[in-house]
């Protein structure tokens, strides 16, 4: 003991001395009662009870006493203050911590090299990168920059904060590297899609003696496969087997997704057969990801054969099994799978159930999806943010507007309206089911609104025909600041199309390349061959596809032949009808196309030609039908058939509405009538086209003013436009017909696609 100290102690009341020597600080109790008996005797100056005193009640959580005590000293130290520092870091107060330094240098007291780290550890975890610089340069203008451990916590900051130029300023003036901080290095530049800055870091570190272990090679494959860098990351992974290093569980679950999104099935195959091998599939996680592999690499079945060698029945394996199979166009399969799980009481969570009526709704099983909906809330499972997205577009798919409106109502309920997901989803649901309004009103009541809702209205604005709606939303969408891509495009083009605006629809094409710099898709090319031809431009759009810069799809072939279908013209129907016959051999729809343009010029020989290569193909022309929902049950109506339980009230009803046009003047189209017979068989098979039975149906089963919506699964003939632009004045009802092609509002005997479609 030093003559200071010892000196120190004799001024020391001896009652104090005393009690200290009787008593701790190990619990809270105890604590105060040494701080009473400190007050008491006038011994709070004293700097060494005041330090053990803020301990104390810092290590305590008591740090507002911690504070009282450290304003009593009147000449703190860094030792007064450094313990209420590291408790605060300690507990992840890290804002008080920065305060109390902030204190600390008001009071002139310089931190040292204990300080440091911890004041560099707070300004990590608050991510103040500008705190962090400052305290930076206090120590480097107290010297104490190049200490090992100060250098080790501030290269951990700036990698926090992501200023990796910063970070590896810091990490080059370090002496001793070590395999930690260089494997943080390779993790963060991985993390940044640096592949040059990885490999480079390689070489150096073999210079330096330092080997990366299997935690940095994870590092390096988690960092580019978190950022989308999937060819690296298998690059990486190669590079990692050819120096030796076995992959462990956590190697094969960050390089399989990778090996899915790049699609390499036979590296995928390989590394399955070395996960058997070490028995790693055991590992939850690496199941979950040899799923998803297969899954995104297009190989279903092979996931089914997985399953079967997986001895693991856990949720997250059955999860990934759903998905897969569902991506894969097996939905068929995910739901025997699915029912199984319930049968063997695996527990299934939301992401299961959403897993499931996600793959229905995106192929086409609409009804089930909505099914399974209503039996997730039964289980007592509570969708979320995710669910309901998933969810909608089997209610717009089929315009069950019932069900989408009681999922809007769920959202509101759960606080999930200002999610961008749930609002796009529901802007395309109402649009789909024929309420453009409430998607409007959905879409500006939104507070925070990204691409896809903008894309999402635009859209909706399209299928209904709003060109000039479309328009404005997209002049809106770029001065916010947001950079339209091909969707935005797309949706823009087809408004154009619907509502024949050539000169706009050149614009907008031509200003994707040459504005923003978007490359012209085959869709957009589609979008074009379409508006042109529609227009009647038809020569123009067979010019357009002869100057495409790629190969011309089913989609854009079919934009002529359907164009062709609408203007009668046969010789550019048969050169899109014979590209069609080659990208598409089994479609109908093509075969239907060509042999109505023959039907329309008298040209029977030639239709009877086309529907003998259908008959060898065994193809058959997709009968018309028709959906209309009343009473919340969903009716389907074919053309033609006559086995409907209520067809003699329908065709009374026809009869009753075709006298009455015929008063007013109209004589039915046979044009559209597309068969060799007399003109009274074609005014009958018109009366049997499914949308008038669906329309009429609704009229015979509804209260008087309800509004109707059919969905048709052609394109409406001009006969049945015809027809239900008189239904709707005669009957006084709003009547909504989604074709193929768009969305007819019809009122008081006109439709909102001014007779343009």
């Amino acid at each position: 003991m030093t003559k200071q100290v010892r000196h120190l102690f004799e001024k020391i009341p001896q009652p104090v001395l005393a009690f200290l020597e009787s008593s701790s600080f190990s619990s809270l109790s105890k604590t105060r009662q040494v701080h009473a008996q400190i007050i008491k005797h006038g011994a709070q100056d004293y700097a060494i009870f005041a330090t053990n005193l803020i301990a104390s009640y810092s290590n305590h959580h008591c740090f507002a006493d911690a504070e009282h005590v450290l304003g009593s000293i009147q000449e703190p130290t860094v030792h007064s203050f450094s313990p209420l520092i590291y408790a605060l870091n300690r507990y992840n107060h890290f804002s008080q911590s920065i305060r109390v330094f902030s204190r600390m240098m008001s009071n002139g007291v310089s931190p040292d090299t204990r300080v440091l780290p911890n004041l560099f550890k707070a300004c990590a975890g608050l991510s103040a990168l500008e705190v962090g610089k400052q305290i930076h340069c206090i120590a480097c203008v107290l010297g104490l920059d190049l200490d090992p451990f100060v250098q080790d916590s501030l290269f951990h900051m700036y990698m926090k904060c992501d200023r990796m130029g910063d970070a590896r300023e810091v990490f080059d003036r370090i002496s001793q590297k070590d395999v930690v901080t260089c494997s943080a290095l390779l993790c963060g530049y991985a993390r940044k899609g640096c592949s040059d800055e990885v490999m480079g870091l390689l070489v150096e570190m073999e210079k330096l003696g330092v080997e990366p272990n299997l935690v940095s090679w994870n590092g390096i494959l988690s960092g580019f496969n978190h950022i989308g860098c999937h060819k690296e990351a298998v690059m990486m992974f190669q590079k990692m087997h050819s120096e030796g290093f076995c992959p462990n569980e956590v190697t094969v679950s960050s390089i399989l997704p990778a090996v899915g999104n790049s699609e390499k099935l036979d590296l995928g195959r390989q590394i399955h057969g070395y996960v058997t091998k070490q028995g790693l599939i055991k590992d939850k996680c690496v199941a979950s990801a040899m799923v998803d592999m297969y899954g995104k690499c297009g190989s279903g079945y092979e996931i089914l054969k997985l399953y079967d060698e997986i001895e693991l029945r856990e949720t997250g394996v059955s999860n990934a099994c759903i998905t897969g199979l569902s991506r894969n166009g097996l939905v068929d399969k995910a739901l025997e799978m699915f029912e199984l799980f319930k049968e063997q009481k695996l527990e299934l969570n939301v992401v299961s159930w959403t897993s499931i009526i996600a793959g229905c709704a995106q192929n086409g099983k609409d009804i089930e999806a909505l099914e399974l909906f209503r039996e997730m809330q039964v289980a007592g499972v509570k969708p979320n943010s995710v669910t309901i997205p998933s969810m909608l577009p089997a209610c717009g798919n089929i315009a069950a507007l019932i069900h989408g409106k009681a999922a809007h109502g769920y959202s509101v309920r759960a606080g999930t309206m200002d999610d961008v997901h749930v609002g796009s989803a529901l802007i395309d649901m109402y649009a789909k089911c024929g309420r453009i309004n409430m998607s409007q009103l959905i879409f500006f009541m939104m507070p925070t609104k990204n691409l896809v809702c903008w894309n999402s209205m635009m859209a909706g604005y399209a299928m209904h025909g709003k060109c000039s709606e479309v328009i404005g939303i997209f002049n809106s969408l770029r001065k916010t600041g947001l950079k339209p891509d091909f969707i935005s495009f797309t949706c823009l083009l087809a408004a154009c199309s619907q509502g024949g605006l050539t000169d706009e629809g050149w614009k907008y094409f031509n200003m994707m390349s040459e504005e923003y710099g978007i490359k012209p898709r085959l869709e957009h090319y589609a979008c074009m061959v379409n508006l042109l031809g529609r227009a009647g431009k038809l020569e123009e759009a067979y010019d357009m596809i002869k100057g495409m810069p790629f190969e011309s799809d089913a989609c854009v072939w079919g934009a002529l032949l359907s164009s062709c279908r609408v203007h009668n013209n046969v010789d550019l129907g048969e050169i899109a009808a014979e590209n069609l016959f080659k990208l598409e051999p089994e479609n109908p729809g093509n075969y239907v196309l060509l042999s109505n343009i023959y039907a329309s010029k008298g040209m029977w020989t030639k239709v009877d030609m086309v529907r003998d290569m259908m008959k060898s193909l065994g193809l058959k022309k997709n009968p018309g039908c028709s959906w209309i929902q009343v009473k919340n049950k969903l009716h389907m109506l074919l053309a033609g058939d006559n086995t409907h339980p209520e067809m003699n009230r329908i065709t009374e009803k026809l009869v009753e509405i075709g006298m009455e046009m015929r008063k007013s003047g109209y004589h039915p189209n046979l044009d559209f009538v597309l068969q060799d017979v007399e003109e009274q068989e074609k005014e009958h098979i018109l009366c049997g086209h499914s949308e008038k039975l669906a329309v009429v149906f609704g009229l015979l089963n509804t209260p008087k003013g309800t509004p109707l919506q059919v969905i048709k699964n052609l394109r409406i003939c001009g006969d049945c436009h015809s027809v239900i632009k008189f239904i709707s004045g005669y009957a006084s009802r709003e009547i909504f017909v989604r074709d193929t092609n768009r969305f007819h509002h019809f009122r008081d005997g006109h439709c909102s696609c001014g007779d343009f479609w």
